[in-house]
């Protein structure tokens, strides 16, 4: 009875008043900087940081490959073999720079407004906690992972197979705070989200606000998470609180989520109206093109990557199917001309998270391509080639995907 009337009270409070912006930058060459900040232009080999930004110093150096300081991606070496991947070598990915700190000196303050409900209301982290609390595992990948591959030379981040990890979520399921808040509001058909970063001042908000707009059937999966496997939600991961949705591209897990709306149409922000949408090479985004919304099933080796000695060998990887579970894993040494069952390692974790794999096979001297294919229970299967498209997103084909090892 008391969480209600915490919840009761909450809903009559006004709108939440958005607190006064920091100013990053100033004036038209500050516009021109907060274009680039959304990582769209991939930095050269000259410009690449040779340390971790602070927001990020606490990762291991050594597991990451630094892109930019919004952009870091997990060595395919360094993934492993186990289902969830360590905080310390998980990816980083920011469309804008993160919030100051301080904002998780005192996470249980954080507040979210919830909005397309009947009982609006502003509610802190403190709130949220008393709701029904869960822990769900599922892969977080970049909509680019696999760009690097692309002959055409898509613009973004030249991520190879380690924007994506397996991680451990814990926080309160969406529907039950859209219950708790009398249900969703009629004609509600999409979830949007906004992010809690600071803009510069002097451009039209939408053209750089995160805030993503997913179908309502994702409330089934989705989650308000203010925990990453087992420690409080960094800054780095979005911290204090960041909307989850298992399944889904990782920008559609909105980090620094300030509010959460359901809404009858998507958002008109930039990066949902035109930006993470499938088009033709040469092709500009628009509202009427696929969105970023679910993952589509895959898998890559991560061992042997270069070289290995003759006689017995174990090839290592992983694979996932998005929003469903695996049914079978392949791996092929001859480049794809045929294929050997492979075997999951460890527990599953559940249809979002990912199988690590293993298969032993006896190798003398020579050269192999090694490739993994993955499908899963609706009987889709990993595509031998790339969908080309203009951003380079959404890349499952397995060939691509694949290493050359040298057996000595």
């Amino acid at each position: 009875m008391k969480q209600e009337n915490a919840l009761s009270r909450r809903s009559r409070q006004p709108e939440l008043i958005n607190p006064s912006r920091r100013t990053l930058l100033l004036g038209s060459a500050g516009a021109m900087a907060a274009v680039s900040l959304l990582g769209f232009t991939p930095l050269s080999k000259a410009d690449e940081p040779k340390s971790l930004p602070d927001y990020a110093a606490w990762k291991d150096r050594n597991a990451l490959i630094v892109h930019s300081a919004n952009t870091m991606e997990t060595h395919r070496g360094a993934i492993g073999t186990g289902v969830i991947t360590p905080s310390e070598k998980l990816f980083v990915r920011n469309n804008l720079p993160a919030p100051p700190a301080s904002v998780t000196e005192d996470p249980d303050a954080w507040e979210v407004r919830i909005e397309g409900v009947n009982k609006p209301a502003t509610l802190t982290l403190a709130e949220l906690k008393t709701l029904r609390v869960t822990t769900v595992a599922s892969v977080l990948q970049c909509s680019g992972n696999g760009r690097a591959f692309f002959a055409h030379g898509a613009g973004g981040t030249q991520w190879s197979v380690g924007a994506a990890g397996c991680v451990m979520w814990t926080g309160v399921p969406l529907k039950d705070v859209v219950e708790a808040l009398g249900g969703p509001v009629d004609g509600a058909r999409y979830i949007t989200s906004t992010g809690g970063e600071a803009l510069p001042d002097g451009l039209d908000p939408k053209t750089l606000v995160v805030e993503r707009s997913i179908p309502v059937k994702a409330m089934d999966s989705a989650l308000l998470a203010w925990a990453m496997n087992d420690t409080p939600l960094t800054l780095t991961h979005g911290g204090p609180l960041r909307m989850v949705v298992p399944g889904y591209y990782g920008v559609n897990n909105v980090k620094y989520v300030k509010t959460v709306a359901l809404t009858e149409n998507q958002t008109e922000a930039k990066i949902q109206a035109s930006g993470y949408r499938i088009r033709d090479v040469g092709v500009k985004g628009a509202p009427d093109q696929p969105s970023m919304w679910e993952m589509n099933v895959k898998s890559w080796v991560t061992a042997p990557l270069k070289s290995g000695q003759s006689g017995r060998n174990m090839i290592y990887g992983v694979a996932f199917g998005g929003t469903v579970s695996l049914e079978k894993i392949e791996v092929s040494t001859d480049g794809g001309k045929s294929w050997s069952p492979a075997r999951f390692l460890g527990p599953d974790l559940g249809p979002y998270a990912w199988r690590p794999f293993v298969m032993a096979v006896d190798l003398v001297d020579g050269e192999y391509r090694i490739v993994s294919r993955a499908t899963d229970v609706k009987g889709n299967t990993q595509p031998e080639n790339r969908t080309e498209n203009e951003r380079g997103y959404g890349h499952n084909g397995w060939s691509d995907h694949g290493v050359t090892v040298t057996i000595s």
